[in-house]
């Protein structure tokens, strides 16, 4: 199955493959025109093939579509995935993924004691929950990582034959849900690690802010989504006919956004209608750019002031160091005992 801009098509189409020179595939073109090959019960073509650069030792799977639309028009993307087939590039990376496995089974051990010592609270705390998902992503992450090996080692056996055209599209989709999962295990780490270095003087005080501008937060979240989403609705039912980045509520979502960022053309606005145009164009930079965001701003502020009222002891690290170290050693103690 392969997903385009206008709709997903199955792989139960007519497959014609290409071989021989450049006259022999334009010999083919001619006979399958005159076999219509293409007519109007066509909804998509998709041509894949296959590149492969020996300097760089990369793969790379192209796939064009075209969308044959129900108005007529005709819709060209296309796709580049480049792929690496080898398991480490280096002696380093292979080094570095060593110690991120170490951590991470230290890591376990951890949170297997607090689960043990907390049982049904463990749940009910947030960082317990980030640990978790760093665990579990660098764990699915591995066995992702081997399922693209495997199906690597079936593609270099295929090589082997002749005139045989290898379908890099699993692949693809493998090598996808492997990034999206190294991406949540950046997420997720970097959030432990502003957790970890709390004991910064500065990065307490962030913390702090946050935890002071919690429940205003969830309270702007909420008002914000309804706003928000009312003026997706408004663009989308005003102009789903007249500019195609309203033509889905996705789009129209993603245009929103875009504006709030200042990345918007406004033109098409204007010429989809002149009157609705500016009018909804301004009430929406009025109400979400400059009154919501300021109530954004204003909170943040607000609980920053609040934070830095605290008296924040200034040796807070010597302070947690110390703390760890006793912990440690009355651990140390205890075992002795019980031998």
């Amino acid at each position: 199955m392969y997903t385009g801009e206008h709709g997903s098509y199955s792989g139960n189409g007519y497959v014609y493959q290409f071989r021989g020179s450049l006259s022999e595939m334009k010999n083919d073109l001619n006979q399958l025109h005159q076999f219509e090959w293409i007519n109007e019960k066509t909804r998509a073509i998709i041509i894949q093939l296959t590149l492969y650069n020996s300097n760089t030792k990369l793969f790379t799977s192209v796939t064009f579509l075209s969308e044959f639309l129900s108005s007529t028009a005709i819709i060209s993307t296309a796709r580049f995935e480049p792929l690496n087939f080898y398991l480490f590039s280096s002696l380093l990376q292979l080094v570095l993924m060593i110690i991120y496995m170490g951590f991470t089974l230290y890591f376990m051990y951890i949170e297997i004691r607090l689960l043990i010592k907390l049982k049904q609270k463990y749940f009910s705390q947030f960082w317990s929950l980030i640990q978790l998902s760093i665990i579990g992503c660098s764990w699915a992450s591995v066995a992702i990582y081997i399922w693209r090996f495997k199906e690597s080692i079936r593609i270099r056996k295929l090589f082997s034959e002749k005139n045989v055209y290898i379908n890099f599209q699993l692949i693809v989709y493998i090598n996808d849900i492997l990034t999206y999962l190294f991406g949540f295990c950046c997420f997720f780490g970097l959030i432990k690690f502003v957790h970890l270095s709390r004991i910064n003087h500065r990065s307490y005080l962030f913390l702090r802010t946050l935890a002071y501008a919690k429940r205003r937060f969830i309270l702007f979240t909420m008002i914000f989504s309804l706003i928000y989403l009312s003026f997706i609705c408004l663009f989308y039912l005003l102009f789903v006919s007249k500019i195609f980045s309203c033509s889905t509520l996705l789009h129209t979502m993603q245009m929103l956004f875009k504006i709030i960022l200042m990345k918007f053309d406004t033109i098409e606005l204007f010429e989809a209608d002149a009157v609705l145009g500016p009018i909804v164009l301004t009430l929406f930079i009025f109400t979400v750019v400059f009154m919501c965001l300021n109530m954004f701003v204003a909170i943040i502020n607000d609980s920053f002031r609040q934070a830095k009222d605290e008296k924040l002891d200034d040796d807070h690290m010597i302070s947690y160091m110390f703390d760890r170290f006793l912990c440690w050693t009355r651990k140390v103690d205890s075992d002795m005992k019980m031998k």
